[in-house]
């Protein structure tokens, strides 16, 4: 396990471990308290204090973040009030998630780096437009919920005004849902790029705006949610990245989840990751995808490895004593 202490004869005390972090929701908003901007903001605070001290240990580190709850009060707002302001499309409201948490972060991380005595680190944060295929089998079965509730009635004529693709949501009413694409391209890459060797960038909230390019060349946001967790793999991947650090609520993966005979996992190769999958062990929406960015990553470069595991772990798990680590074969 890689450490900015202890490193392969490959990798010299003056080459920085590249770490690219996906934040949970866990980290920008505390369950049971009201989602206010002053908590959110308290929240992102404790999350950016553990973060900096991965900067603090010699990390060099992105940061990619969801925005599931933020984005669908956005949305909800401007649904509620679109008889007196036009409504905004789900693209424009995931640009607006990206800059409000984005801004709680970048200042919040400021402020921890500089209690850690490097204020001299630069942060922003990147409203990101995230390529992906129409074509892509996602379009043809829209299953992300997304936005308030509506009655059936009311659902009938979003579908026929609007065409948008509505599903009753287990027993609480009626939903939009939208297609969950997969990332092709980070289409501001090149931005991080330069940045990456003097700024900590935050960027791909929610995943990414999602967008097509049109015949011409241009860019067109479409209606649809891309994982954070596959964003955020692709970003590593791209990058050149070590390690792929996916936090989340629990320290470990485990299969079993939940029942008595429950086993925590300190590591897995990509093969018995897989295994696990098509046994069934992790849950759609929840652990699968982070397992399914992991050994995507893992396996898109040589040396290259996953670690899943909580935000107060995230320090000890990079040093190989908590987590759980996703590795290749060999």
């Amino acid at each position: 396990m890689l450490s900015c202490e202890s490193k392969t004869s490959d990798q010299s005390a003056h080459k920085p471990v590249k770490v690219v972090v996906a934040l949970g929701g866990n980290a920008l908003e505390e369950k049971g308290k009201e989602s206010t901007a002053e908590n959110q903001r308290n929240t992102v605070s404790r999350t950016c204090r553990l973060l900096a001290k991965l900067s603090a240990a010699g990390y060099e580190i992105a940061i990619v973040h969801g925005n599931g709850p933020q984005v669908g009060r956005i949305l909800l707002a401007s649904e509620t009030a679109h008889n007196v302001t036009p409504a905004m499309p789900f693209d424009v409201c995931g640009a607006m998630s990206q800059g409000y948490i984005g801004y709680h972060i970048q200042q919040a991380m400021r402020e921890a780096l500089q209690q850690e005595g490097r204020s001299n680190i630069p942060v922003v944060s990147l409203v990101t437009q995230v390529l992906v295929d129409p074509d892509d089998p996602a379009f043809q079965r829209p299953e992300k919920p997304i936005g308030i509730f509506y009655t059936k009635e009311e659902a009938e004529v979003l579908k026929k005004e609007k065409g948008y693709t509505m599903r009753e949501d287990a027993g609480r009413g009626w939903r939009r849902v939208v297609a969950s694409p997969k990332p092709v391209e980070i289409v501001e890459f090149e931005t991080l790029k330069r940045l990456w060797d003097s700024t900590i960038v935050i960027l791909c909230g929610g995943g990414g705006i999602p967008v097509v390019r049109k015949a011409d060349g241009s860019l067109q946001g479409v209606p649809a949610v891309i994982d954070k967790d596959l964003a955020a793999a692709k970003v590593a991947e791209e990058i050149g990245a070590d390690i792929l650090l996916i936090l989340t609520e629990v320290d470990q993966v485990a299969v079993n989840f939940g029942r008595p005979d429950q086993q925590d996992l300190g590591s897995m190769t990509c093969e018995e990751a897989e295994i696990y999958i098509d046994e069934g062990h992790f849950a759609p929406g929840s652990m699968l995808p982070k397992v399914q960015a992991a050994v995507q990553f893992t396996r898109s470069g040589e040396g290259r490895h996953a670690v899943i595991t909580s935000l107060a772990q995230a320090v000890d798990a990079l040093q190989g004593t908590a987590g759980t680590r996703i590795l290749s074969a060999e």
